[in-house]
């Protein structure tokens, strides 16, 4: 590690501050708290270290920690799968994978071009790569959510037409849920992204742009799209839900497919089959949206 983290010190700072000393497991020992969640002591009491080693670690002091004392440290906080994958990688003992070089632009293979298009009208599918840029997206995608294709090559990106476009804001009935996840999947991402200067122009835009992603940035909260749900108000087929699957390829683990269906025989599911039939009728871009 670097002579002082200081994303690792925030991070173990936010995660103590959140954790529930009952859930834990911590009986009263009499003594008021003054701030919520764990004292350092408990931390490290929990984690099977000594308060000043765990001191120093919350501080980014250069102790470099085993995976074992790593593990230890994230299930006394309460971390989650990803919570404890950020840690790591804060702490610098996990390998991601990815190159140390500065990487070329991305681009999507032929082959995941033509995979994307194959599923044409019976999926929408996208594919993100690197801060959440959008490589790839078929018809029904571009219909569903922006014709991304017709953007500038700078605005082709999920997380800042979340907070940046007002169409986006409009489109998404549950907003906040989706454009925080964005921002945790981000701040994941963040510590292992082999571009750092790429994303940091990223964040630091969103941030003076955005009270709401500077407001979320600053929690230090991180979350792995995997699965999920998100509820639209479309423009032409009104309100529906779809749910998504996430696909990582083996080899670039820099691009990630997200698939979008809805429940069978559903309202959301008849609102996809009208879209559906909207795009074999012609345009691809979504009516009443601006792509300026």
């Amino acid at each position: 590690m670097a002579p002082y983290n200081r994303e690792l010190a925030d991070f173990l700072r936010r995660s103590r501050a959140q954790c529930d000393p009952e859930r834990a497991g911590l009986p009263p020992d009499g003594r008021v708290r003054r701030v919520p969640g764990l004292r350092r002591e408990e931390v490290a009491r929990l984690a099977g270290v000594s308060a000043d080693y765990y001191a120093r670690l919350e501080q980014g002091r250069s102790i470099n920690p085993s995976p074992a004392v790593v593990e230890a440290v994230g299930h006394a906080l309460g971390l989650d799968e990803a919570g404890l994958s950020h840690l790591k990688d804060l702490v610098g003992i996990t390998t991601t994978g990815r190159p140390s070089r500065t990487p070329s632009v991305q681009r999507l293979r032929p082959g995941l071009h033509r995979l994307l298009d194959s599923l044409d009208t019976a999926v929408p599918a996208l594919a993100l790569g690197r801060q959440s840029a959008v490589l790839g997206a078929n018809r029904m995608a571009r219909a569903l959510f922006a014709d991304f294709d017709a953007m500038p090559a700078t605005e082709r990106n999920y997380t800042r037409r979340l907070f940046l476009d007002q169409d986006a804001r409009d489109l998404f009935v549950d907003w906040d849920v989706q454009a925080r996840a964005a921002v945790e999947n981000l701040r994941l991402d963040a510590v292992r992204a082999s571009d750092r200067q790429a994303t940091e122009a990223l964040v630091t835009e969103l941030r003076k742009r955005s009270e709401h992603f500077d407001r979320w940035w600053q929690s230090h909260r991180v979350h792995q799209r995997t699965h999920g749900s998100k509820r639209l108000l479309h423009p032409l087929v009104g309100e529906l839900t779809v749910e998504y699957e996430t696909l990582s390829l083996p080899g670039d683990s820099d691009t990630t497919l997200f698939l979008y269906t809805a429940e069978p025989r559903s309202a959301s599911a008849e609102a996809l089959s009208l879209l559906a039939s909207w795009t074999l009728a012609g345009p691809t871009t979504t009516p009443g949206r601006s792509h300026d």
